[in-house]
């Protein structure tokens, strides 16, 4: 395959017919200072899906290289999170406007309410924030981020609105299958973040292998994995040929026998925060 070539990237359509790029840019841990150049090299080698949050404290830098870039606002998905320090109607709804504010933009693509943090027990009624912003237009799509089924249960009950999408940890060794399919069956699209295992899933001899039959990267084929299984992904690089290489990913197509010894690298391994206790505001 073509490992620095640019590949098309095709859309998931949400439950509320809003299309999201299925392979983005993720920009957690790249810091504030460095994060326009980063988004501008990304906007540039063709990616057009950039996820960012409050939390990484990063925003302004990816809406000045959305202004750098001069693509139109609506040829590029931009997503970003509510951080738990914001939580709660008011809050929310204040802190969506600081977001906008600091990406220097009207509208988002997709706003997420970051972590459930439930000890607090604010999530639903940022919800009930992100549902009126949602109905009154103001953001093009809602969704959660590290929701368990029984916080999704939680917004059902209070709330008329489906999340559209819930990102979630999720690589070759941590596939949290059930929660998946849970998301899935609410009509709600699984987005992956730390979709590498943050490299530690990239020395399996099953990515190596398809790897060298494709003569493509473990990264490559570790991505073109979560592609096939249907996850939208959004891996982070700060390098440009990395970034190249990642999107490329879109066009390897790997058989099902690499598929299935790949999903059957499943540990458990979970990296970040657990969703039942993370209570932190701010993640950098």
């Amino acid at each position: 395959m073509n490992r620095t070539g640019v590949s098309a990237v095709a859309d998931i359509a949400l439950n509320n017919g809003v299309t999201v790029p299925q392979l983005g840019l993720g920009v957690f841990q790249v810091p504030p200072e460095e994060a326009q150049r980063v988004v501008e090299e990304a906007l540039e080698v063709g990616y057009r899906h950039v996820d960012t949050a409050a939390a990484y404290v990063n925003e302004a830098g990816v809406g000045a290289a959305l202004r750098a870039s001069g693509l139109p606002r609506d040829e590029v998905f931009v997503t970003s999170k509510l951080r738990n320090g914001d939580q709660g109607y008011d809050e929310a709804l204040r802190a969506y406007a600081d977001t906008c504010e600091r990406l220097g933009v009207d509208t988002l693509d997709l706003y997420l309410v970051h972590w459930p943090n439930p000890s607090a027990g604010r999530y639903v009624d940022s919800w009930r924030a992100l549902e009126r912003l949602h109905s009154e237009g103001t953001v093009r799509a809602v969704g959660v981020s590290n929701f368990l089924p029984t916080h999704l249960d939680d917004l059902a009950a209070a709330t008329g609105l489906v999340p559209a999408v819930n990102q979630v940890e999720l690589h070759p060794t941590f596939q949290q299958r059930d929660l998946v399919e849970d998301s899935r069956d609410r009509g709600i699209v699984v987005e992956a973040y730390s979709p590498l295992g943050q490299g530690a899933d990239l020395d399996a001899p099953a990515v190596l292998a398809a790897a060298r039959a494709h003569d493509a990267t473990p990264a490559q084929v570790v991505l073109a994995w979560h592609l096939q299984r249907g996850h939208v992904v959004i891996p982070k690089s700060s390098r440009r040929d990395r970034l190249e290489e990642n999107l490329a990913a879109a066009g390897l197509h790997l058989d099902d026998d690499e598929v299935d010894a790949i999903t059957a690298l499943e540990r458990g391994h979970r990296i970040g925060g657990d969703p039942a206790t993370f209570a932190l505001s701010q993640i950098r």
